[in-house]
């Protein structure tokens, strides 16, 4: 059993958290997942609904696995002490820490990446730049890893990024077997990215 925390936070991408939740909550994966957030009401989304939180940030910062999403509300031009010191603890503890879309300028800012590779959402990939400034951003990459850390792409590339990570720590089979449950066509290649040429990144 390996413990998941997805730290959620106002106005959170939806598609960023559920859909590789979705890959991490396959039964045989036995992984506990756990929604983490500042306070203990519900937490609106981007798009409206609201996450039940299951744990506050007060409650610890011991996790297998650290996920964070992006959104509109990603805590970095009003920086969130909280969330911050979480993060910082949380990931010195964890195997393995991803970030999707502006979720990788939230590492970024409190610098989890610094010397690292990263990516993110290509459409805000310029916006999320200087809240890393060490960081060694990739402007052409679904999704990339160094070391314990690995970022994506925006929104559907966290499900990529998420069924990589499933490979990299239970096996390739057993990734290819959630993406075809999930009747899902997952691209396999982190290289692929056809919308930085879109934004013009490359």
């Amino acid at each position: 059993m390996k413990t998941l925390a997805a730290l959620v936070f106002p106005e959170f991408q939806t598609l960023d958290l559920y859909g590789p939740l979705e890959m991490f909550g396959d039964p045989k994966l036995e992984v506990e997942i756990t929604i983490v957030a500042e306070q203990s009401t519900p937490v609106p989304s981007r798009h409206g609904p609201r996450v039940v939180v299951d744990k506050t940030l007060a409650e610890g910062a011991h996790y297998d696995l650290v996920f964070v999403p992006g959104g509109p509300g990603t805590p970095v031009e009003v920086e969130n002490a909280a969330i911050n010191t979480w993060l910082t603890v949380a990931a010195q503890h964890a195997e393995l820490v991803m970030g999707v879309c502006t979720g990788a300028a939230l590492l970024a800012n409190i610098g989890l990446l610094d010397g690292r590779k990263a990516t993110t959402c290509k459409e805000d990939f310029e916006w999320s730049k200087p809240f890393g400034p060490q960081v060694d951003w990739v402007p052409q990459a679904r999704w990339v890893e160094d070391g314990k850390f690995m970022t994506s792409s925006g929104v559907s590339a966290g499900i990529d990024m998420s069924l990589g990570a499933i490979a990299r720590l239970w096996g390739k089979e057993t990734a290819e077997r959630i993406a075809l449950e999930a009747e899902y066509d997952w691209h396999r290649d982190p290289t692929w990215d056809p919308f930085a040429r879109h934004y013009g990144l490359v």
